[in-house]
């Protein structure tokens, strides 16, 4: 059967910390408030690879309680802005496209599952230029659950023509680590994220400290 790679998106294949935090800071000002993320810090950036109701709590925080009506009146302006200018800071980590294209040169099926909305996801990989590199992209608002619910990863690996019994999640959170454990599939998790070193406390099947030494290590842990 098909060997499939799927990969997690934000964290993962792309940094889109200064994007997201950009959209974040559009909209604390759009609603009116004095607060703004800073993209050079590290608490920042690991919490906007976390989602944007994370940011807006993190924001929140820093000023006071955490309305979580106000969390959700300022998510859909977070989104809109984060649509308007979704690629302007946006990169590949190094070495991940050309770590797809060595799977795919190889006959391994590629895809995406990620918690990010899947009309952002296509509308970023379109702008990377990259969407045709993956036969597979499953965002957040395509089932009525999320990772680490398994299904989004169970149905990434169907659309991508791959088998579950050789398949493999690289990711960068215990949200993951927790996926892949819940669809009964081995993870790496990468350590070039804001996370660092420390997701090998997570206990994945393996971790990866550069795009160049993926397939070694996804045919070592498939090997097992």
């Amino acid at each position: 059967m098909k060997r499939c790679v799927i990969f997690d998106l934000d964290g993962t294949l792309c940094d889109t910390s200064g994007d997201l935090i950009a959209a974040a800071n559009a909209a604390f000002a759009m609603r009116g408030h004095d607060i703004r993320l800073d993209p050079a810090a590290s608490e920042d950036r690991a919490t906007a690879l976390r989602g944007g109701r994370a940011m807006l709590r993190l924001g929140f925080s820093r000023v006071g309680e955490v309305d979580e009506a106000e969390v959700d009146a300022g998510y859909q302006p977070l989104l809109d802005a984060y649509e308007r200018d979704i690629c302007r800071h946006t990169v590949f980590y190094p070495g991940a496209v050309e770590a797809v294209r060595r799977l795919r040169a190889r006959g391994d099926a590629v895809g995406i599952c990620t918690n990010k909305p899947e009309g952002l996801a296509e509308q970023l990989m379109t702008a990377l230029g990259a969407r045709d590199l993956f036969d597979s992209l499953v965002g957040a608002d395509r089932l009525a659950v999320r990772k680490p619910r398994p299904e989004h990863l169970v149905e990434s690996v169907v659309e991508a023509g791959g088998d579950m019994a050789h398949t493999v999640l690289i990711g960068d959170t215990i949200t993951d680590r927790r996926t892949a454990e819940a669809a009964g599939v081995p993870c790496i998790l990468v350590t070039f994220a804001p996370a660092g070193p420390s997701v090998a406390d997570l206990a994945p099947e393996a971790t990866l400290d550069d795009y160049a030494d993926l397939d070694a290590v996804i045919d070592r842990v498939l090997a097992r």
